[in-house]
């Protein structure tokens, strides 16, 4: 299930700056060598057939038995550049530090070698820390890739200011909405996905500004007195 839109109480002085924040970079011009990714993760349940389903037939649609098998879990971590309409999925067995880690660094080192940096937008899960780097990497590797990490976190309640959740929503919807037996499968089908619709340049138009936060959001601001 996808995280629902909640706004925090009135005057949340944190929430409105983490919020701006993440705003003001949507808006920045596109530069390659300072790419802006955003991130989000989600966890799949691995359900095995009991039965083979029967196949389609003219004037019968497949059928599946309503038994099925659990098969575990696994997580799937979506990076995302709404600018250029490029996404990527790395699958893995769980969502610990280590498994951030480990696809932070392909993230850098595979997706963008040549950037001086990426910035990069997640919520602030308490593994989606450079500390995270260091428990899986010797520190002068984990200090290499936090150097080409700028990291800009959405405010609690408020992921959905996170380009990355559009994208999980339309993997849900796409390619996740079946049974899936176990983590190759998993893999292969959202590569798959991933292929599809990186051809198809699925780009995201953001369109809420500051401005409209100061506007539509005004009860979350600090009231100052002077």
């Amino acid at each position: 299930m996808r995280k629902s839109w909640v706004i925090p109480p009135e005057q949340n002085a944190e929430f409105v700056a983490r919020m701006e924040d993440v705003l003001e970079l949507y808006h920045l011009p596109y530069d390659p060598q300072i790419p802006l990714v955003c991130m989000d993760e989600q966890p799949v349940q691995l359900i095995k057939e009991r039965r083979d389903p029967l196949p389609a037939e003219p004037g019968k649609p497949a059928r599946v038995d309503y038994e099925y098998e659990r098969n575990g879990t696994a997580n799937v971590f979506m990076f995302t550049e709404p600018l250029n309409g490029r996404r990527g999925v790395s699958v893995r067995e769980r969502k610990t530090g280590l498994d951030w880690a480990y696809a932070i660094k392909s993230l850098l080192e595979v997706n963008y070698p040549e950037a001086e940096r990426v910035r990069l937008v997640c919520d602030n899960l308490n593994t989606h820390k450079l500390g995270s780097l260091y428990e899986a990497f010797p520190p002068e590797v984990a200090r290499q890739l936090a150097r080409r990490l700028e990291i800009h976190y959405t405010p609690k309640h408020g992921s959905w200011l996170n380009i990355a959740e559009i994208e999980l929503s339309a993997l849900t919807t796409q390619c996740l909405d079946r049974r899936i037996p176990d983590i190759q499968t998993l893999g292969n089908e959202t590569k798959a996905w991933e292929k599809r619709r990186n051809e198809q340049q699925k780009g995201v138009d953001w369109q809420f500004t500051t401005k409209d936060a100061r506007i539509k959001l005004k009860r979350l601001y600090p009231l100052i007195k002077e």
